[in-house]
């Protein structure tokens, strides 16, 4: 009876990969937009970010310890992302008391009320900011105009984002050049293109994520607004603006491919992008919300179990 026969539960083999391992990938994909950030709207980046991050762990930390009666597990870094990416989705202006709320719909709605990390259906971050977005839509539309290393906080100026342009009719937009570099009104994290897709290729390296769902929404996103600019170019901007503004990119690289509210399998991956880019270019041409992004990510979020179930992954030496 030496050589017992061990039966344990999968898995067997550890490829080296943590959820501590992944969250801290994304949060260093997130540093170039996060100086960015920094730059162009100065004290109130710094004040929104720091208070999204402490509120998000803060607010965990509480649930896990008294209410959930567990040990916290705030170390692994899925908190501080999803502060992170709450204060990415919100403007450089926002009152402190509206952050903390936000924090609070992200982390005690949005992720503990099913369960914590790895159990909830919908993407955090996306449902404090569409909380908060419903509940104060006036402070949440109001976009300081970037001001580099600037130390306005709540009382800087304030304009219109490129989609609120283009929802309005203006033509007269920021350049390729400062969509580019960041250099126009929105979230903190809408700061610049470069700066997200810089973020893209480090997490593509770092095999954190693959390219299926960022390039099934970007892809998308490119192709109906291209088909609409193609029929009246007049009324339609080319798709070029769209990828380039909002939070196109931010949602589609950082958000839309969270593990757990995103399918499993690669061809699972292109149809709940593609279905992502559809909603996101229906909502911003024929809706009255100017960006649709979040509310895309989160409708696709409730169809993965679905994806899932019909479009399964291939079971390992199947055919």
């Amino acid at each position: 009876m030496e050589n017992k026969l061990v039966i344990s539960p999968s898995p067997h083999i550890h490829g080296g990969d943590s959820i501590q391992k992944n969250m801290y990938s994304v949060l260093i994909a997130l540093l170039p937009t996060s100086l960015i950030s920094l730059y162009y709207f100065g004290l109130g980046a710094l004040i929104v970010t720091v208070v999204s991050i402490t509120s998000c762990v803060t607010v965990e930390y509480l649930i896990q310890k008294f209410l959930m009666k567990k040990e916290p597990t705030i170390r692994d870094g899925s908190a501080i992302l999803t502060g992170v990416l709450l204060a990415f989705n919100l403007p450089s202006n926002l009152p402190v008391w509206i952050i903390i709320i936000g924090a609070l719909a992200a982390i005690g709605i949005g992720k503990m009320s099913f369960g914590g990390l790895g159990k909830n259906i919908f993407n955090p971050a996306l449902a404090g900011r569409v909380f908060l977005l419903i509940s104060f839509p006036a402070q949440m539309t109001t976009w300081p105009v970037p001001e580099p290393a600037s130390m306005h906080y709540t009382d800087g100026q304030t304009g219109a984002t490129v989609l609120s342009l283009i929802n309005e009719g203006v033509h007269d937009l920021p350049s390729y050049t400062d969509m580019l570099t960041g250099n126009m009104g929105g979230s903190l994290g809408e700061a610049s293109a470069i700066a997200l897709l810089l973020g893209f290729v480090y997490l593509l390296v770092r095999k954190t994520i693959t390219w299926h769902i960022p390039v099934a929404v970007i892809g998308a996103v490119a192709l109906f607004t291209g088909i609409m600019h193609g029929i009246d170019p007049y009324s339609y901007v080319n798709p070029f603006i769209h990828l380039l503004s909002g939070g196109l990119l931010l949602g589609a690289i950082f958000m839309a491919t969270d593990y757990t509210t995103s399918p499993m399998s690669k061809t699972g991956m292109l149809v709940y992008g593609a279905g992502i880019g559809i909603l996101t270019t229906i909502i911003r041409l024929f809706g009255s919300y100017p960006e649709g992004v979040s509310f895309a990510i989160l409708i696709m979020n409730a169809f993965t179990p679905l994806i899932n179930n019909y479009i399964k992954p291939k079971h390992f030496g199947g055919k």
